[in-house]
């Protein structure tokens, strides 16, 4: 527990030191999954499970914050607030640019929100029944009105497990298109409507045994892509997040590519039953990336995911105070050919690469280590950074970096691919304060065999986390970290022969909020 201030009680205090600057956290209290991802009027607008009134989880309500640039976010007040008969779990918000729900008008068209209705005793369903609710705003997303019929669409019988409405609009067919899930049935319904209230079953999309019994799938997505920015080629992208069973262990974000005719969805290329979690696509392969969504009305029809930055595994006890929860940096989503067959590609998005480009910047070219572990300049010190570099492993049997390290080298998270496995591995064993719950997971590994000996690595740096973009975004590694604020220090080390590190950039991004 070194460096975390404790009251007598033995409660965390303030924890500035973790609070993020490049990612989303609310200024108290609990937040997890994303909601209502939408743009609208040159404004982001992020909602999110959120708790009012402590936290940890519990008392579900929308938060709400709003961003020009994805980076900056202004904290606004509860969009929708759980009461005596409901509380307020995870949907959607679109645009309903001709007023198609008759909820605003043609000159106000509506935001509407589907979200999942949590119910309690005396809502007229059994305590816990889940159904999807409207609600809607026509002053830009700052006041919200429930529907007078919620819910607008519930199973029957009734489900405590169906959830995570997420709607858009299906051009080719002109109607809505919502997908949720049955989350321990590992179902993802389709359902369509011509006015956002009226809903009627398309189809499901389920696999047996994936991932396995006893796993949820939550917060499905499901958005178009052109293949290798082909528009004449487009594949779909559902993205269905589990818990657990993810890649690095506990909840985790996967995904499928296949073709959805406005009816169902058919999966590619899809590991079979009983398969290892690595024969399946994952959006990231860190510990802390889950309930990924996407951005609906984004600019350009980009394709825009922020992740919750935590895990379930042990999201409640993560040492921060007075707030607990952030988000993952949102990132731009391709698909490319990778090795035969489709593949998402991730990168930070535009507004992120603009920040790195006006800061601060120490450049260090080519860099040979022998055998040992070399401390970049005092210039390279920081807490909030941008690192890129291109590994050639050469002879070393590992090769890597550390970052957030101490000044006597004991501590950091190290980032290192290993020659002889051929898999790049996070390391936060010994990243400072790692005894707070026994299942925060040390390592985190891809398997990623070199294609020309070298490999180049872009890694985001704050006072909380670290995200590694791995081959150009092909992989993403993102990991909570929990350093003293000491811990600033940049190494490169060669274990086990020689290894050359190049184009090495570390950019101070600490003035950036």
């Amino acid at each position: 527990m070194t460096g975390v201030p404790l009251c007598a009680a033995g409660a965390v205090l303030d924890t500035p030191q973790w609070r993020p600057a490049l990612h989303y956290s609310p200024q108290r209290n609990w937040m997890n999954d994303p909601n209502g991802l939408v743009y609208y009027k040159g404004i982001y607008h992020l909602f999110y499970q959120y708790n009012p009134s402590a936290n940890v989880w519990g008392n579900m309500s929308w938060g709400h914050a709003t961003s020009r640039d994805l980076l900056h976010w202004t904290e606004q007040p509860v969009a929708l607030a759980a009461n005596h008969t409901e509380e307020v779990f995870s949907g959607s918000i679109v645009l309903d640019a001709d007023n198609t729900s008759g909820l605003g008008t043609a000159a106000k068209p509506p935001l509407v929100a589907l979200y999942t209705s949590a119910y309690k005793a005396g809502s007229g369903h059994m305590p816990g029944v889940q159904a999807q609710s409207l609600a809607w705003s026509t002053d830009a997303g700052e006041t919200w009105h429930r529907y007078a019929h919620n819910p607008v669409l519930t199973l029957d019988p009734e489900s405590k497990q169906f959830r995570d409405p997420k709607v858009s609009w299906y051009a080719p067919g002109g109607y809505w298109l919502m997908c949720a899930v049955v989350a321990d049935a590992n179902v993802v319904k389709f359902y369509r409507s011509n006015n956002l209230i009226d809903w009627t079953f398309l189809s499901d999309f389920t696999l047996p045994d994936v991932p396995h019994h006893g796993a949820l799938w939550e917060m499905p997505d499901l958005f178009p892509l052109a293949l290798d920015g082909n528009p004449a080629n487009k594949k779909w992208v559902m993205l269905v997040n589990v818990n657990p069973w993810s890649i690095a262990g506990g909840s985790g974000a996967m995904y499928f590519v296949g073709d959805f005719d406005g009816t169902r969805f058919v999966p590619l290329n899809v590991a079979p039953a009983g398969s290892n979690p690595a024969r399946f696509q994952w959006l990231d392969h860190g510990a802390d990336y889950y309930a990924a969504g996407t951005f609906s009305n984004a600019p350009g029809d980009k394709i825009v995911a922020v992740g919750w930055m935590s895990n379930w595994d042990y999201a409640n006890d993560v040492p921060t105070s007075p707030w607990r929860g952030a988000m993952a940096l949102p990132r731009e989503l391709s698909l490319a050919t990778v090795d035969g067959s489709p593949q998402l590609v991730f990168g930070p998005v535009r507004s992120y690469a603009s920040l790195v480009e006006q800061s601060p910047a120490t450049r260090l070219g080519t860099i040979d280590v022998v055998w040992s572990t070399r401390t970049l300049p005092a210039t390279t010190n920081g807490v909030i950074q941008d690192i890129e570099l291109t590994i050639e492993p050469g002879d070393a049997s590992r090769a890597g970096l550390v970052v957030r390290g101490s000044p006597d080298g004991k501590t950091g998270t190290r980032i290192f691919y290993d020659t002889r496995a051929q898999t790049l591995t996070v390391d936060r064993s010994h990243a400072a304060h790692t005894s707070f719950s026994p299942a925060f997971s040390p390592q985190h590994i891809v398997n990623l065999p070199l294609h020309d000996g070298r490999l180049h690595l872009h890694i985001v740096v704050d006072r909380a986390s670290v995200e590694v973009f791995v081959d150009r975004g092909r992989y993403v590694i993102t990991d909570a970290i929990f350093p003293r604020l000491t811990d600033n220090r940049v190494s490169l080390f060669a274990e086990g022969g020689d290894a050359t590190f190049r184009d090495v950039v570390v950019t101070d991004l600490s003035h950036s909020h």
